[in-house]
């Protein structure tokens, strides 16, 4: 969609209550914010990192903390390094005409810089996904090594400064305990079925009672939880001074340069000066309904989004950036990082968003519409799902869906929000999260779904899933798909036939782990003027604020986090390389290594 947005902006009149000085400013502490602060300062220079909310980590501390990077040091150490050509090959593919050479150029050779340097001097460490294939399996795609997720992290390092770290989504989690794709994930789902798979969840949980005793929340902490956990440690190291509850509401330009933003606290005002430059990193618009109005096409048709990601992303940054003559992206494809999620109720009255990111891709699950019809690769990616579903839906209508099981499957694996065996499914049906039905019309009847159609679906896929095939949609044919199946279950571990009631179903919606849509930059992260298309001096953006460089694309999961870090860094790398040639320089000892 093609859209001009225009925002009230107004200066405000009241009393700053207090100032601070620094050298770089960062606001927002997601992965891109705090990887740009953790690098400026490990350079010497002064930093202070702003978040709105009053714990930081912004949208990576509620992700799988994956990030999507080729040839990092740990696939070169094991001897699976790549020619640049084949990623490079991959995303041309993926990618199409949004293909930028330059960008995803300095991406590619600077992103396994970027690993090196934090598992060199900071506390943030990684594990290599050698199994992990990439979305799409076209000319140049590769399955492991190019995926990477932040090493478990004992939050009892940051001891008083653990209440700094923005929790899990509660309903990902188990007792508020997250639980790490892979061998972690199989352990649980495990439990009852392996000897050793019980011993290991029974030390996990009773560690985790344990710390709900002493410290009020988990200490195991993993995922894109334990990236912003081991980030949190590595700025509280080089001293970066970090504000909560510091709301962005303007910058602050002289003579062409940006010098700093001003903030609405709890307290009163407060202005921030930045000698050298302002770092927009404040997660993009999730939650701005305006911007998704114009940029999402569901949206504008009737259909509400439902984004995972925090609240309190309602695209500050990008408002403030606009305000003094920089453009956001109105021409990618999709605006949006696509996700399926289910809307939870919790007991405080507000709503939940899961995101069905593993359970879809099982054996033994089918996602049908209101008609009671299969429309797609239920194991396909995410974003796919999604796409899917707004393929399907009748110009008017509103997008949803229902994934069904049976009970023999959400006893194994659990269904959305609803955790496997021996966790109780009675609150779910209570509060009419989870719908059930002793028969697949009972079941149809509660949801609203074309009950003759859906029986009839039913039976088709179960007469093919009974010899592991999908005629209709190919399930399990590529590597991904394999991936988020079950190994164990054979001929094919992505099929299985539906057919132990009673039945289950929980409505899907369209939603998002974040945007993709941002400030349009240079290969540094630099904004750009609408106008001349020249630097605005002294402004940067990372994370979902900087314009994706996958130019509105999924091509694996990672292409995320793997970006934000990488050019969070380039930003604070030229920042300060810019502070030396001034002579204006905190710390005349940093070495050229750092």
């Amino acid at each position: 969609m093609n859209a001009t947005i225009q925002y009230p902006f107004q200066t405000t009149t009241m009393p700053i209550r207090q100032s601070y000085d620094c050298d770089v400013l960062v606001i927002g502490s997601g992965a891109g914010g705090l990887s740009s602060a953790v690098t400026a300062a490990q350079q010497g220079l002064k930093v202070i990192v702003a978040e709105k909310s009053a714990v930081f980590g912004g949208t990576t501390a509620v992700s799988g903390g994956w990030l999507w990077i080729p040839n990092t040091p740990h696939a070169q150490r094991e001897g699976q390094a790549e020619p640049i050509e084949a990623p490079k090959q991959y995303l041309k593919n993926i990618l199409g005409e949004q293909y930028d050479e330059q960008k995803i150029h300095t991406y590619l050779t600077q992103a396994p810089e970027m690993v090196d340097f934090f598992e060199t001097h900071t506390e943030v460490k990684f594990n290599i996904g050698a199994t992990v294939p990439d979305f799409f399996d076209v000319a140049g795609s590769r399955v492991g090594w190019r995926s990477i997720v932040a090493a478990p992290y004992d939050g009892r390092a940051l001891g008083n400064q653990l209440h700094l770290l923005r929790p899990a989504i509660p309903e990902t989690t188990l007792w508020g305990m997250g639980i790490a794709s892979g061998a972690d994930m199989k352990h649980f789902i495990n439990t009852f079925r392996a000897l050793s798979s019980f011993i290991y969840a029974t030390k996990r949980v009773l560690r985790h009672f344990a710390d709900l005793l002493l410290r009020k929340r988990s200490t195991q902490i993993v995922n894109g939880n334990a990236l912003v956990a081991r980030l949190i440690k590595s700025a509280l190291n080089q001293h970066v001074q970090l504000l909560a509850n510091h709301a962005m509401t303007e910058l602050f330009e002289e003579n062409g340069h940006v010098t700093g933003a001003l903030f609405k606290t709890p307290a009163g005002w407060v202005k921030i000066n930045a000698k050298h430059a302002v770092i927009l990193a404040t997660g993009g618009f999730p939650h701005d309904e305006t911007r998704k109005q114009a940029l999402f096409q569901h949206v504008a048709d009737g259909t509400p989004h439902h984004s995972a990601a925090p609240e309190t992303n309602t695209g500050d940054g990008l408002k403030a950036a606009e305000a003094i003559g920089a453009v956001v992206d109105q021409h990618l494809p999709w605006a949006g990082a696509w996700a399926p999620v289910s809307l939870m109720p919790r007991l405080d009255g507000t709503l939940g968003r899961f995101p069905h990111l593993v359970e879809r891709g099982k054996p033994g699950l089918i996602a049908v519409l209101k008609n009671g019809r299969r429309f797609t690769n239920e194991g396909d990616s995410y974003p796919a799902f999604i796409k899917d579903l707004f393929k399907s839906t009748n110009k008017g209508g509103q997008a949803h869906c229902w994934l069904i099981c049976d009970h023999q499957f959400i006893r194994r694996y659990g269904l959305g929000a609803v955790k496997p065996f021996p966790i109780s499914m009675q609150s779910w049906l209570d509060n009419g999260y989870l719908k059930s039905g002793k028969t697949l019309h009972e079941l149809a009847m509660a949801c609203g779904i074309d009950a003759l159609q859906f029986q009839k679906t039913v039976q088709s896929y179960n007469q093919h899933a009974a010899q592991g095939q999908d005629p209709e949609f190919h399930r399990g044919s590529t590597p991904y798909q394999k991936a988020q199946g079950d190994a164990e279950h054979q001929p094919n571990p992505c099929i299985a036939p539906i057919e132990h009631g009673p039945f289950y179903a929980v409505e899907v919606m369209p939603g998002s782990l974040g945007t993709f849509a941002g400030l349009i930059t240079n290969e540094h992260g630099n904004v750009l003027y609408r106008q001349t298309g020249q630097p605005i001096r002294g402004l940067y953006a990372a994370g979902n604020d900087l314009n994706s460089i996958m130019g509105g694309q999924y091509p694996s999961g990672g292409i995320t986090l793997g970006p934000a870090m990488t050019f969070g860094y380039i930003a604070a790398k030229q920042i300060a390389q810019q502070a030396r040639a001034s002579n204006d320089y905190s710390a005349a000892a940093c070495s050229e290594q750092c």
